[in-house]
């Protein structure tokens, strides 16, 4: 996948259209697993809150286990929206390293 098309939709994500940003995120979605690395950098450097989950949201369906320490650190955040999209995301890669994080998240009394 080209840097230029990923690049292209971003740029759609911030569009005021609904309908813009919905056609970007499917296609975001439908390449997550091709585009995790730049969709993590991005979450990185992104600072609004909205965007922040759709981007941690198109990472979890990447189903990468790049993202573990992305999923990690975010558990710990303050932002709820952000933890209901790690854990979920954590689920998603469904492996033994994910698991011991929910484990000690649950155990640290993070999530339910």
């Amino acid at each position: 996948m080209s840097r230029r098309r990923f690049d292209q939709a971003m740029e759609k994500m911030r569009d005021p259209d609904v309908r813009v940003r919905e056609h970007a995120f499917d296609f975001l979605r439908e390449h997550a697993d091709a585009y995790v690395d730049e969709l993590i950098a991005q979450f990185r450097a992104e600072e609004d809150l909205d965007l922040r989950c759709r981007l941690l949201e198109l990472i979890a369906e990447a189903r990468s286990a790049k993202a573990l320490e992305v999923f990690r650190d975010e558990l710990h955040g303050m932002d709820e929206p952000l933890r209901f999209w790690a854990t979920r995301g954590l689920e998603m890669l469904d492996s033994r390293e994910a698991e011991r994080v929910l484990d000690g998240a649950r155990a640290d009394g993070l999530i339910a």
